[in-house]
């Protein structure tokens, strides 16, 4: 059994689509390890493209939550699907958080992040705590000068608009009939199209912030992949195609990791590009993952195991992250001279990544629902 089916009533997975979310996942491990060699310069980012993982993390969400609860509505309660998606998500959300505070103070660096050695411990706990509730951190208490809406983990920023979609989605999306979905994923297409080929630096990066800019940069990542995976859930025929986990795996690392395209005077041209992929190649992937199963007994391990993590790595690794940039800057280092470190980096995600979700993560997350079908 997968490890994200921890009511006996769950829909069966699709196992494919499990792993590409790993694969993903560790895409977007790497992407933050290789970008403070980077200099601020997106043309020099190793892995390009792999900020658009989260774009198709809000795809993917939108494809399963239609499979897994378009067809149950007249035997579950509001109560109850928020229940479920709480059980699912949150767990995770407070350990990162919790290992976000233990690394804060390691990540010191005078120049990456000044501010660090004149944060009081209780700031640093109401942080953490504000942190477990993932309402965004007033900005009065930024304490990175990222402005990020959560310091401590600032992945968090897209599990926010992950509960912001599975509020549109309880509220309203579930009852929308398919025709004016179709109308709402063609305006959002556009909304996306706009903000990419206008945007500076021709692309969607960013979302993780709480000024009016950034959260229109968020909403928008968040409204088109969610659309159109929850219209893809309505029409989806199941087929079969053969190597389905290969085909799908193989052009996603190629769609992330694609070099940056345009130059300077015309970034527009990595903005359609990036336009493109979201939505016209995620939507393909997921329907060649959907439609495939796991061929041999490696690919399964593999796929499960990817899948297994995915959720919780990419909710933990950026504690590291933090600490390893400080490292990088303070000490003026190249890529070659802190490779080896980068490699322990992503050895040392998947490990706490995969401790949390046996140690920690299934128990809670068991407990909760045998607790939650005791009412």
């Amino acid at each position: 059994m997968n490890s994200s089916n921890i009511f006996s009533d769950s829909k069966n997975h699709y196992e494919i689509l499990d792993g590409l979310r790993g694969i993903a996942a560790i895409t977007v491990v790497i992407f933050h390890i290789f970008e403070i060699f980077s200099g601020g310069n997106h043309a020099l980012q190793i892995i390009n493209h792999g900020y658009l993982a989260v774009d198709f993390f809000f795809l993917l969400s939108g494809f399963v939550i239609g499979h897994a609860y378009d067809d149950r509505w007249q035997k579950m309660t509001l109560r109850e699907f928020f229940k479920r998606r709480l059980i699912r998500l949150h767990p995770m959300i407070v350990v990162g958080m919790i290992i976000g505070a233990i690394g804060f103070y390691f990540s010191a660096s005078p120049v990456l992040f000044p501010l660090i050695s004149s944060v009081p411990v209780w700031k640093l706990l109401l942080i953490m705590l504000i942190g477990f509730t993932l309402i965004p951190v007033p900005l009065s208490l930024d304490i990175r000068g990222w402005t990020e809406m959560h310091p401590l983990n600032g992945p968090a920023w897209s599990l926010f608009y992950e509960y912001v979609a599975n509020i549109l989605y309880a509220f309203v999306l579930r009852k929308t009939a398919t025709k004016w979905l179709i109308v709402l994923t063609f305006l959002a297409a556009c909304a996306l199209v706009h903000l990419t080929v206008t945007s500076p630096n021709g692309d969607v990066i960013g979302g993780w912030a709480l000024d009016p800019t950034q959260i229109h940069v968020g909403l928008t990542r968040l409204l088109f992949p969610f659309f159109a995976g929850l219209l893809l859930s309505r029409y989806f025929k199941p087929h079969q195609i053969r190597n389905a986990f290969v085909w799908s795996g193989v052009l996603l690392l190629l769609v992330l990791a694609l070099p940056r395209i345009g130059q300077v005077e015309n970034v527009w041209q990595n903005g359609l590009y990036e336009a493109f992929v979201i939505i016209f190649i995620f939507p393909l992937i997921i329907y060649i993952g959907a439609n495939g199963t796991i061929e041999s007994g490696w690919q399964r391990s593999i796929s499960q195991f990817l899948g297994d993590i995915s959720y919780p790595i990419y909710i933990t690794h950026y504690p590291l992250i933090y600490i390893f940039s400080a490292w990088v800057v303070d000490n003026k280092l190249s890529i070659q001279d802190a490779w080896p470190v980068g490699i322990l980096v992503l050895l040392a995600s998947i490990t706490i990544a995969y401790a949390c979700l046996k140690l920690y993560d299934i128990p809670v997350r068991k407990w909760l629902a045998s607790k939650s079908k005791a009412q």
